[in-house]
């Protein structure tokens, strides 16, 4: 296995290129629904990969649709997913996942990219994930230098609506896990290097309140007024948290009203649920239903029930646990303890999960504050993670260890 260092030499003097992209990659604002920017950001970062030899496919995102604020429902405009391949004919295939899209829109005010003194990089995206794409492709760049490249293929897939839920994205995701035996996305470690183990599943849910508009003065009667049918509602949903352990239901979101002197005749509520099991994420789809179909809301209230359980549950079991242990075993040989625990978070390694494909998906660089304005990554980080990753697929490649199990489906 120490033989397996010698390969890793590329790397050696990475630090001051991987900083010099993922800054130059952090100033082009992606934020999901900025599709200019996203595609601005496509065309500088797939030629990089394309430099390796890999082939390039631009999948369409699948239609999306929204509730908007008005209780109507939209098209969402979301990215493609572009695909990256070598060697589709191997038998063995690793899968690598990172994403385009930031959470900071065109007219937010976190657009500046500075490098600090501490060592860090702030920017828009410099963790969350384009400081991880930059790994993915140093790490790969090195491992193609290998002689155990030629033994795998290799699927590189960065999609364009990861922070919004991978709607659009979600298809082909599962299309290409399908085919691959391990995989690695790309988001960032916690600021000490800690992964994340098993995931939450979640849901995302909206609610229309309708009921009946009338002038406050005049006839005040006449009215139905559908924030107090919301606020029924809403009480009766956040009465169920408590009862499951590890299960939440949030009300993140309430949009209604026009005037203090009118009778609002809509409400639009916004929640998400959160659970350690498919069993607890059932539970709560179940409950939630079962409250809309009580209609205990005031007389002609109407509710209608939009969304349902999204990302799947990722558990630390089967592949995923076997991986992680060569993850851990990659990081011995490199003088790194390798630590994970469990998280509410959601990410694409939950979808890949869901596909059968064992994944550890916080093989990005060190950082923190991410959707924030304070969002930084440890510079210091990218050859670090680079080495890991490029380690970790040696150590398949190689066949110094075994590949894991896939998972049940």
């Amino acid at each position: 296995m120490a033989n397996l260092d010698t390969y890793l030499s590329p790397l050696d003097d990475a630090t001051p290129r991987m900083t010099e992209r993922t800054t130059l990659w952090s100033a082009i604002n992606s934020g999901t629904n900025n599709l200019p920017g996203i595609e601005q950001l496509a065309a500088a970062i797939i030629p990089e990969f394309t430099k390796l030899g890999m082939n390039h496919t631009i999948l369409p995102a699948a239609p999306v649709e929204a509730l908007n604020d008005e209780g109507e429902i939209v098209p969402v405009p979301c990215g493609p997913v572009h695909h990256l391949c070598l060697r589709p004919e191997a038998e063995k295939r690793i899968m690598l996942v990172g994403h385009l899209d930031t959470v900071f829109p065109a007219d937010h005010p976190f657009q500046k990219v500075e490098k600090r003194k501490d060592g860090t990089l702030h920017g828009p995206g410099c963790a969350d994930m384009k400081g991880g794409v930059c790994v993915i492709l140093e790490s790969l760049g090195t491992f193609e230098q290998s002689p155990f490249a030629q033994n795998v293929g290799i699927d590189v897939v960065l999609n364009s609506d990861e922070e919004t839920g991978s709607y659009a994205s979600a298809a082909h995701l599962e299309t290409i896990a399908r085919k691959a035996d391990a995989g690695f996305v790309f988001e960032p470690a916690l600021p000490d290097g800690t992964l994340a183990g098993a995931r939450a599943g979640s849901g995302h849910y909206n609610f229309v309140i309708r009921g009946k508009s009338a002038h406050a003065g005049r006839s005040f009667h006449d009215g139905r007024n559908a924030l107090i049918g919301a606020a029924r509602l809403m009480t009766a949903i956040n009465a169920l948290n408590g009862k499951r352990d590890n299960t939440t239901l949030n009300i993140g979101i309430i949009h209604g009203g026009q005037a203090t002197n009118v009778v609002p005749d809509l409400c639009v509520i916004r929640m998400n649920i959160r659970g350690l099991t498919k069993d607890d994420l059932l539970w709560a789809d179940a409950a939630i239903r079962d409250v809309v179909v009580s209609g205990n809301f005031g007389p002609d209230i109407s509710v209608e029930l939009h969304g349902g359980i999204h990302r799947p549950v990722k558990q630390m079991t089967g592949g995923t646990e076997q991986l992680f242990h060569l993850v851990r075993n990659a990081g011995s040989t490199l003088g790194m303890a390798i630590e994970w625990k469990a998280t509410g978070g959601c990410c694409d390694g939950n979808n890949l999960a869901a596909a059968g494909l064992p994944n550890v998906d916080t093989m990005g660089v060190r950082g923190a504050f991410i959707h924030s304005p304070d969002e930084y990554m440890v510079i210091e980080s990218f050859v670090e993670r680079a080495r890991l990753a490029t380690m970790s697929m040696l150590l398949l490649a190689s066949d110094e260890l075994p590949w894991p199990d896939r998972m049940p489906v």
